[in-house]
């Protein structure tokens, strides 16, 4: 049906062009025919040539057309919107200096200056609306000013940060899903296409390292936009003048007035020394890392007795829950223990000890059965020689 459909397209447009520029080849040919006649041979001949041409690329226009439909539908609507309402306002602009041009008796000047500008002119608005949807944007959602004690933050405030970017390494590292999934980071999570792009190459590299860790950053991503935690927007725009990913994530945030969120301790440095607001989910990581660590001794007091047999509680000056070995035998009595792990819950940190007293008792014990041992060999040895 569809290939029906192109066929019927290249013979109307066939006609069409039989009936404006074959009376043009006949005046070269110098052959003249009766009006009507001439009409109807202009239609028949142009259709037939432009229905073979139908049959012939009938598949390939399909192909092409199947293509152009999968690029839109991947397209953001606001991105067709403004692209198509440009590129209108380029061709009516090339229209109106072309009138001039028209009225002109110069050959090339009335009829190819004003095409050539048409397809300036049409190419400039749709770049035009396409790279600089933002700005449109903002021009078209333009907010009432707010005094100092308004609910909505400036774009000038110190605290505003709608965009959060994200960066290629911080979707393959994974943690992102997690951390937005407790509700911390606010805003829209911005992904720009080169982004998208970088991942979708890491995917397809040779190397079924790469292969795997592209893959997964593929996977986070969709996990992101299917489950809609937070906002999350593609970004469309390039900035063809700059070759690196990195250099153009900063000129990004530099243009959205966003926050870049990554792992890359490389780029955290570069991005800081171009101020720009930066989010290091290593920084966050290694801020919640507990402060203590195995070996370490703490003065603590156990308080009750623990869930397991021997087990006692203690609790830090923070409220963190100090899990005592053998503890219940020091109920209310400052003792000394040695960290011997950490853990980090849910419900906060806990923290596992053994009495540092119980082990020197241990050891005097076995210093003590050990002397006792001694002597009593020693009084065998001097009875047998009595």
């Amino acid at each position: 049906m569809r290939k029906r459909i192109v066929v019927a397209i290249y013979v109307l447009v066939g006609a069409m062009v039989g009936f404006y520029y074959l009376p043009l080849l006949w005046d070269v040919f110098n052959l003249h025919f009766a009006l009507p006649l001439l009409v109807f041979l202009d239609i028949i001949i142009g259709a037939l040539i432009f229905w073979l041409l139908g049959l012939l690329l009938a598949k390939p226009t399909m192909r092409l057309l199947a293509q152009i439909e999968r690029e839109l539908t991947r397209k953001n609507p606001l991105y067709l919107i403004f692209g198509a309402l440009l590129t209108i306002l380029g061709l009516i602009l090339a229209v109106l200096i072309s009138i001039p041009l028209w009225q002109t008796n110069i050959p090339v000047v009335n009829n190819v200056l004003p095409i050539l500008l048409m397809l300036v002119f049409s190419y400039l608005g749709f770049r035009l609306g396409t790279t600089r949807i933002d700005e449109w944007k903002k021009l078209l959602n333009r907010r009432n000013q707010h005094d100092d004690k308004g609910e909505v933050l400036d774009r000038h405030d110190a605290n505003y940060h709608h965009y959060k970017i994200l960066d290629t390494n911080i979707l393959i590292d994974g943690r992102i899903y997690d951390l937005v999934k407790t509700g911390f980071l606010e805003g829209t999570l911005l992904v720009p296409n080169f982004v998208l792009y970088e991942l979708q190459y890491i995917a397809d590299a040779g190397e079924s390292i790469k292969r795997v860790r592209g893959r997964r950053g593929l996977d986070i991503l969709n996990k992101l936009r299917s489950e809609k935690i937070v906002p999350i927007e593609m970004y469309d725009g390039d900035f063809e003048d700059i070759p690196e990913v990195d250099s153009k994530l900063i000129a990004l945030a530099k243009k959205v007035d966003g926050a870049i969120v990554t792992n890359d301790y490389n780029l955290n440095k570069v991005i800081q020394f171009q101020n720009v607001d930066v989010l290091n989910i290593n920084n966050l990581a290694k801020s919640l890392r507990p402060r203590v660590i195995p070996g370490e001794t703490l003065n603590v007091v156990v308080v009750k007795k623990g869930t397991e047999r021997q087990q006692g509680v203690a609790y830090l000056d923070d409220g963190t829950m100090v899990v005592v070995e053998d503890g219940r035998y020091f109920m209310n009595k400052p003792i000394e223990v040695e960290v011997t792990s950490a853990l980090q819950t849910d419900a906060g940190r806990m923290i596992f000890a053994r009495p540092l007293h119980s082990q020197r008792g241990i050891d005097e014990h076995a210093k003590d059965g050990g002397q006792a041992k001694d002597d009593g060999q020693a009084k065998s040895k001097s009875n047998k020689k009595k």
